[in-house]
């Protein structure tokens, strides 16, 4: 008797675990081909690696995801729905703390439309340009020889 009784306890174990019961104890993944990525640098070889971020989506009031950037200065995200993605990012670089907030527009089939870039950046070389025309006046101001009459030649 004992041995008939063991193989119909087998059975109804084996159904229980392998039914979905077994599977909520399992992670399970799939690679897809889709998402943003965003890349935060100091400069174009300075990525701003493991910074840490905030973002929000459109009308959020808690965060829709935070975390820290990559080695290479890459946040990734998948967007659920269209508006205005808002990116608060704060790195912290050897000579400081630094932030920058970008707001990411994306469309209604979920891909990128437009972002924002502080108006520095968008024009970081006119600006630079401009300092250094400036620059040099300022240092011929003050070395060039200057003309008029010296109390000398008065006599």
């Amino acid at each position: 008797m004992n041995r008939i009784v063991c193989p119909f306890l087998f059975v109804p174990i084996l159904l229980v675990c392998s039914g979905p019961a077994a599977y909520a104890h399992s992670v399970h993944y799939d690679v897809q081909q889709k998402g943003m990525a965003v890349r935060v640098y100091y400069s174009e070889k300075a990525p701003a690696a493991y910074s840490q971020y905030e973002l929000y989506g459109p009308g959020d009031k808690e965060p829709y995801q935070t975390g820290r950037s990559d080695n290479n200065g890459y946040i990734g995200f998948v967007p659920d729905r269209p508006g205005t993605w808002k990116l608060r990012v704060w790195g912290e670089s050897s000579h400081g703390f630094h932030g920058v907030t970008t707001e990411i527009k994306v469309d209604k089939a979920l891909n990128l439309d437009s972002f924002s870039k502080p108006l520095i950046a968008t024009y970081t070389k006119l600006v630079t340009g401009i300092s250094i025309a400036f620059g040099l006046f300022g240092l011929y101001a003050l070395w060039a020889p200057r003309g008029g009459v010296s109390k000398e030649d008065d006599r």
